[in-house]
């Protein structure tokens, strides 16, 4: 999936220690990261409800909430501004990831916290060497079947390192034209990271808050289907009223309500990508 391509469419807790394994069993971590600069797309509910169904499917799950917002900590249950450490001080290279790791409602889904001093870590890389791949060295070697990374809101030096850390990129696609038209900024940047930074993740589109009684949404979900074949999930997530209430108790919609539309949409989402790697 590139940027031109898509232009044509549009236009047509505790702290918790993880041990370190050797450089061969990486190949068997598959990192995620789900990224949309637009807000409101679902990208944070997909992170932590995708995050729990692997767990639930028997699989060891780092989930890192790299937006400065800290939804998916607290969307977890999690006090963000309890936390003597956060992602915050693993991007400035002051801690590494088994110093911040949480455990979580979800026992097997650890968590890589964040809160409102991520906003400030950009600034402060601004003149790092190797900014870009901070992230990606802080990952090697941890002992996790998948890691996920809620990225932020933003197409800045926070998401370029999501990015360049990620072996898939996730992106979640709310079924409206505005979603649809503002995807072109993100896959330029997908292939700068390419062209300059040397990853090239598999991109996939997750159609979001699908509504099958509006025409618009049909109309949005047959057209990227139709452009992008392979490159969309089949599960489609629909818009659900307990999907929305479910961060307001701190839990994952595994837990506050396991038989609605959008618990069983997400379940089947990490049966996709279970079979997918």
């Amino acid at each position: 999936m590139t940027w031109r391509r898509w232009k044509i469419l549009k236009d047509g807790c505790h702290v918790t220690t993880s041990t370190l394994i050797s450089p061969e069993c990486r190949l068997q971590t598959m990192i995620i990261s789900i990224a949309n600069q637009k807000g409101g797309c679902g990208k944070t509910t997909t992170a932590i409800n995708l995050s729990t169904y692997l767990v639930l499917k028997g699989k060891r799950v780092l989930l890192i909430d790299l937006d400065p917002q800290g939804a998916a900590t607290e969307g977890l249950g999690i006090d963000m501004w309890s936390l003597e450490k956060t992602i915050y001080d693993v991007m400035i290279e002051k801690a590494n990831i088994p110093d911040v790791a949480a455990t979580t409602v979800i026992q097997g889904l650890d968590l890589a916290p964040s809160n409102l001093n991520l906003s400030g870590a950009e600034m402060e890389l601004a003149n790092a060497m190797a900014r870009e791949y901070i992230l990606k060295n802080k990952l090697a070697n941890l002992s996790y079947d998948y890691i996920l990374i809620d990225s932020s809101p933003s197409l800045g030096l926070l998401t370029i390192n999501s990015l360049t850390a990620c072996d898939m990129l996730l992106i979640p696609l709310q079924c409206e034209y505005y979603a649809l038209a503002g995807m072109s900024q993100l896959l330029k940047v997908v292939e700068m990271v390419g062209a300059k930074l040397g990853n090239n993740p598999k991109c996939k589109v997750l159609l979001t808050m699908y509504d099958a009684r509006t025409t618009l949404s049909k109309q949005i979900a047959d057209r990227v289907r139709a452009y992008f074949k392979d490159e969309v999930f089949r599960t489609i997530i629909p818009r659900n009223v307990k999907l929305a209430e479910a961060p307001s108790f701190g839990k994952p919609i595994h837990l506050y309500d396991p038989s609605s539309a959008g618990a069983i949409a997400y379940q089947e989402l990490a049966e996709e990508v279970l079979n997918a790697q």
